[in-house]
């Protein structure tokens, strides 16, 4: 059993390297160009990029934007930003969120599919992992829920902790859909607004204030529930 399970991941493996190549093959520039521009941080550049895909600007950004979340970097800020700057604040903002959440739900596919059960293996030889892993299919709506409704929280983190919890697939999804709305937008908001802040500076202290206040009440509930954990253990000491 373990065997046709490791000839699998050998075989998607193979398929996802043989896509790359076949990308390769077709614009052998088209990697060096994309990388260059996600490292650059600079988001006119990343709009223009996406821009010089002409009519196929909102699929390939679109696609961009699954990739940068499903690989977990470049931070996508970038992406978001320049979707709002190109498309408008409302469509921008559509597309990022849908494709963030598609490219999250494919990394904790992934990331299931290649490291679960080397994970369940670490996770049954200590106690307190094996706890703390039925706690998260529990309990992992809720808690994947706020992690994603907080601005900033590095994405690839976040699909690794999901996907080597026993979190189901349709928790994850559901809370990658509700939760990255409004923190997509938020940052969306922030780096359109940066770019013109002149044409609005009102919104862009707003959207700030916005960021920090759930970004605080994040942390606010995370020290409660610490501390509620603590007490529960005291109690059955």
């Amino acid at each position: 059993m373990k065997k046709s399970g490791s000839m699998i991941k050998i075989g998607a493996a193979a398929i996802l390297v043989l896509l790359i190549f076949i990308i390769y093959f077709l614009n052998p520039a088209f990697f060096k160009e994309l990388w260059q521009v996600c490292l650059s941080g600079d988001m006119h550049l990343v709009a223009e990029y996406i821009n010089s895909f002409g009519p196929w600007a909102m699929v390939f950004s679109f696609l961009l934007v699954l990739c940068v979340n499903a690989i977990g970097f470049p931070p996508a800020i970038i992406f978001s930003s320049a979707n709002a700057l190109i498309f408008g604040i409302v469509p921008g903002i559509i597309l990022a969120w849908l494709a963030e959440t598609v490219g999250v739900t494919i990394s904790f596919i992934l990331l299931r599919f290649f490291f679960r059960d080397a994970a369940e293996e670490i996770i049954a030889k200590n106690s307190y992992l094996k706890k703390m892993d039925d706690v998260s299919g529990k309990e992992g709506f809720k808690v994947m829920l706020i992690a994603r409704l907080v601005p900033y929280l590095p994405s690839g983190l976040l699909n690794a902790v999901g996907a080597l919890s026993k979190m189901s697939l349709k928790d994850y999804v559901l809370a990658a859909l509700i939760g990255k709305l409004p923190s997509t937008a938020i940052e969306a908001m922030i780096g359109h607004d940066a770019v013109t802040a002149s044409e609005n500076p009102y919104r862009l202290v707003f959207n700030i204030f916005l960021a920090v206040a759930v970004i605080g009440a994040f942390f606010i509930y995370e020290k409660r529930n610490k501390a509620k954990a603590e007490q529960e253990k005291g109690q059955e000491n």
